[in-house]
């Protein structure tokens, strides 16, 4: 991807909110923080690639949707390489970055914890071919949003969606938006299910560590007469979904497609995948 061009006057209205300290922190918390941070951190070893990520980090991230549609992507897509097979964010070192990391971390809560690029995009509409989708814990409903760009008909739902109440995943911060798309409740999300089950479910990083909110939403989708699952995480026994959630994967479910350009960062192991009932 090409070097990131700004126009003469986006250059300008970035000089003045970096020469303005007090500003950027209080518009901006999470740019100010990457910033603060980010000089006393150990970079990939390329300091001009490094150097322009800082400035795509700071563009697309104050930029708004005028700027970018899927900023997130934006930011990270000229860091990505090929290691061990996989598509992955570590700015052309195997090992990353502690700076890179840190970034890492911001992004995914500014954002979403997987990568929406376009080529994962463009799979899941093929894999759902024309069927809706609705994506259970939902977070932000930045999935929603990029999807619902590229075409596909998307309802998002989370327990705590974060423009009606306190997501510690996904907390309220100036400067950035509280939902890329309308999230609706469980509650709202039971009533959708009642009704059809005629749409495709996306689990994308549902919740690991025991949490059974994973295995609790295939059941109940399968049960209810479901027939197509996304799934976007790792594998079993990582940092999504629960040990029941993968035991009815097996037992239920068959494995249809998997996105094989799909984008990690380089210290995860998610993949995206496409389940279709037994």
């Amino acid at each position: 991807m090409a070097n990131l061009v700004l126009t003469e006057e986006r250059r300008s209205e970035l000089a003045a909110l970096l020469d303005d300290d007090q500003r950027l922190h209080a518009e901006y918390p999470k740019v100010a923080e990457y910033l603060d941070a980010a000089p006393s951190l150990r970079g990939t070893g390329d300091d001009v690639a490094d150097a322009a990520f800082d400035l795509r980090f700071v563009h697309y991230a104050t930029g708004g949707v005028e700027h970018s549609q899927n900023p997130y992507w934006d930011i990270v897509a000229p860091s990505v390489s090929e290691q061990d097979g996989r598509r992955v964010v570590n700015g052309g070192s195997a090992n990353g970055s502690p700076r890179l990391a840190y970034a890492q971390m911001l992004l995914q809560a500014m954002y979403a914890y997987a990568i929406p690029s376009p080529e994962t995009l463009d799979w899941v509409c093929q894999f759902c071919d024309g069927k809706p989708v609705v994506e259970l814990g939902a977070g932000r409903g930045y999935w929603a949003a990029q999807l619902s760009h590229a075409g596909i008909v998307i309802d998002a739902y989370d327990s705590e969606p974060p423009d009606k109440a306190d997501n510690v995943s996904f907390p309220a911060t100036s400067g950035q938006k509280d939902v890329w798309s309308t999230v609706g409740t469980v509650q709202e999300y039971a009533q959708r299910l009642a009704a059809s089950v005629d749409f495709v479910l996306l689990l994308c990083w549902p919740p690991g560590w025991g949490a059974t909110m994973a295995s609790e939403a295939l059941a109940t989708f399968a049960d209810a007469g479901g027939e197509r699952v996304v799934f976007i995480g790792e594998p079993q026994g990582g940092k999504t979904g629960d040990d029941a959630f993968f035991e009815d994967l097996s037992a239920r479910w068959s494995l249809e497609s998997a996105d094989e350009k799909y984008v990690s960062w380089w210290n995860l192991g998610d993949s995206a995948q496409g389940w279709i009932k037994k």
